[in-house]
């Protein structure tokens, strides 16, 4: 089962994890709150685990322009 990682603010895909050996508590999931995995991780039908983290650009925006944190997506 791949994990994808892409960017919750800008949409780009981050990098994909094709070793099917990991399980949540590796990955750091298990650390979650119940909303940010609904926020944050979704399960493709087949197997496939989407999380959705942030990109550098994204990153690097928010501490140059605190006042982006009020929109959900930086570029659409």
């Amino acid at each position: 089962m791949p994990i994808h990682y892409y960017c919750r603010h800008c949409s780009a895909k981050m990098g994909t994890i094709d070793d099917t050996v990991f399980q949540e508590e590796q990955l750091g999931i298990h650390t979650l709150t119940d909303r940010e995995k609904q926020e944050m991780v979704t399960y493709g039908s087949n197997g496939d685990i989407h999380i959705q983290a942030i990109c550098d650009d994204c990153h690097e925006a928010f501490v140059n322009n605190p006042d982006l944190h009020q929109y959900d997506y930086l570029i659409h």
